[in-house]
């Protein structure tokens, strides 16, 4: 793109990542087998604005949504704090509690790997799986990017916005 101004559709199309039905499920899958190798609870996978993409394992009556939130606003708060001490950002937190634990991994500039487990594993488990997964994460992610810069993918044009919105006036007159 060079110089020239950036449309801002090719900007939410860069900033957004678009996950489809098949990249969830192989990312559930994933999930799963992380899983399966680390002895961890619960992975969840939440975009940097808060929201959850998908979850597996053990999930208790929490909130997710709520949680989703707390984790991408507690990332930022570390990405400053990074950024203070002349860092580029911390790819990587750990929070130790009595019973539980959370491990938050950044995958692909995009999203947080969550990571809850107990005493049934340990810190150096999870870490070693959740890297090896986050690797395999970021492939998926660069498969979606490729999909959405695609000059042949089907896309929206300029029409579908007013026909939406003549629809919508339509429904409320």
């Amino acid at each position: 793109m060079g110089n020239q101004k950036m449309s801002a559709n090719e900007k939410l199309r860069q900033d957004r990542l678009t996950f489809y039905k098949e990249d969830i499920e192989r990312i559930d899958k994933l999930l799963a087998e992380f899983l399966r190798l680390s002895g961890a609870k619960c992975a969840l996978l939440i975009d940097k604005e808060g929201h959850l993409v998908t979850k597996r394992g053990e999930v208790r009556t929490v909130d997710m949504d709520t949680i989703s939130a707390l984790v991408a606003g507690s990332f930022a708060a570390t990405k400053e704090m990074a950024r203070l001490l002349g860092e580029e950002e911390f790819t990587a937190l750990y929070h130790q509690g009595h019973r539980d634990n959370i491990q938050l991994s950044l995958v692909g500039d995009r999203t947080l790997l969550t990571i809850l487990f107990d005493d049934r594993t340990t810190v150096g488990m999870v870490r070693l799986y959740a890297n090896e997964t986050a690797k395999k994460l970021a492939e998926i992610y660069k498969e979606a990017i490729e999909r959405t810069q695609d000059p042949n993918a089907p896309s929206l044009d300029a029409g579908y916005g007013n026909s939406a919105k003549k629809k919508l006036e339509n429904l409320f007159d």
